[in-house]
């Protein structure tokens, strides 16, 4: 059992509206078949074990790059998306925040039922991660959401969210299922998040007698976990600022999107009639699908592919969000006749971002980049959760969004 990682997140309240959530759940989907498709369905768990890469998932499909609402959302959204496909995909996704949490053994037991998996290991794994993260270690953060995402051959993932209304904090937690050996003994290096000072951990080696007197009541065996944790601190502040983002990765992604591409792009041909704006989006998208784990750590640059429902870095571009959909959807029922080609393409298009940042050099422009794409969201259909955009009083911008 390998405990992936915590991350933590301004506490955020409000919505998702209709129009972005039905989007977020066709885009996830979308996704989540490709890397079906492309890699594997425990590829698609240990993704969502991976809080850097779950955070990059949650900007590009629009919402807000750094808010506690980007864990219900999204797994709210797949969970929608994926489970009347499960029988097919092999994933299903369990709970979900308040009563639903609840719900999850219950939910467990039917999908064992229909699979022929263990569901009463299941539930037993779901409750332990739960306790470990609400009881063992007491940090101040109460769960109020637990998601357990199981395939049909017995891996699984959790993803739980805990809240502390004093400092309006949330923090995130991720498990993966992997060598299965502990669940309580040293499964972090330390406490993931702002330091509060002492805190109650009976998962530390120090408390092991403790543990085992606890244990023992509950016929428990502790054994040894392994103790790499990965740590994804967030900041307060809502709107994407250049310190937030990798300038070099970004600008290599503004560079491919122009409409003067480098010759040797025979790959993009088969992307012919995708503007230069979708091909931005499509993009991020690529490198959500196929980057490295090393990829994810400013999640805050995957906002630049559909922006955020606050409007933070812009109004999410409607148009080119399902533009994107529809070209990351016909990829995926191609690839399943066999014809593979469109998702070549796509795929090339984060294989190409890549071997530009070599020698690429940002300028300062990051602030009227932003301004730029606010002032043309328009154009897109620009959305938030506060209307539609308008057109600028003025025009005074460039043609070129660039950061070179």
């Amino acid at each position: 059992m390998k405990r992936s990682g915590s991350a933590d997140l301004p506490l955020h309240y409000g919505h998702v509206p209709k129009w972005l959530a039905d989007r977020m759940a066709k885009l996830g989907l979308a996704i989540t078949e490709s890397i079906l498709t492309e890699y594997s369905k425990e590829e698609m768990l240990r993704r969502l074990s991976d809080p850097f890469w779950f955070q990059s998932f949650g900007a590009v499909l629009g919402m807000d790059w750094h808010s506690s609402g980007i864990t219900t959302s999204v797994l709210g959204a797949l969970k929608r998306a994926i489970n009347p496909h499960s029988k097919q995909l092999g994933i299903y996704i369990c709970g979900g925040k308040g009563n639903h949490s609840r719900a999850t053994p219950a939910e467990l037991l039917r999908i064992a039922a229909q699979t022929g998996i263990d569901g009463q290991s299941l539930v037993r794994c779901s409750k332990l991660s739960a306790k470990v993260d609400n009881t063992a270690i007491q940090d101040g953060f109460q769960l109020y959401l637990h998601h357990f995402i199981v395939s049909d051959n017995g891996h699984w993932t959790v993803v739980q969210q805990g809240m502390d209304t004093n400092s309006s904090m949330a923090r995130r937690y991720h498990w993966h299922s992997g060598s299965l050996r502990s669940f309580v003994e040293e499964p972090h290096t330390g406490v993931c998040g702002i330091n509060q000072g002492p805190i109650l951990n009976l998962t530390a080696s120090e408390a092991d007698i403790t543990r085992n007197s606890i244990m023992g009541l509950v016929a428990e065996d502790p054994g040894r976990m392994l103790n790499e944790v990965q740590k994804l601190l967030l900041p307060r502040h809502h709107e994407v600022r250049a310190e937030d983002v990798n300038l070099k990765r970004l600008g290599s992604v503004l560079w491919l999107s122009q409409e003067q591409q480098p010759a040797d792009f025979e790959e993009l041909l088969l992307l012919q009639g995708v503007g230069p704006r979708t091909l931005q989006s499509l993009t991020l998208v690529s490198e959500v699908i196929h980057g490295t784990p090393s990829r994810f750590k400013d999640p805050a640059r995957f906002s630049f592919a559909h922006g955020g429902k606050d409007g933070h870095p812009f109004p999410v571009p409607v148009n080119v969000y399902d533009e994107t959909i529809n070209v990351l959807k016909t990829a995926v029922e191609k690839a399943k006749l066999g014809h593979t080609d469109k998702t070549a393409a796509i795929k090339s298009l984060h294989e190409i971002a890549a071997k530009a940042e070599s020698n690429f050099v940002p300028n300062a422009n990051f602030d009227e980049l932003i301004e730029k794409e606010r002032n043309d969201s328009w154009k897109y259909g620009g959305r938030t959760v506060y209307g539609k955009s308008n057109p600028p009083p003025s025009k005074g911008n460039s043609d070129q969004l660039s950061l070179f």
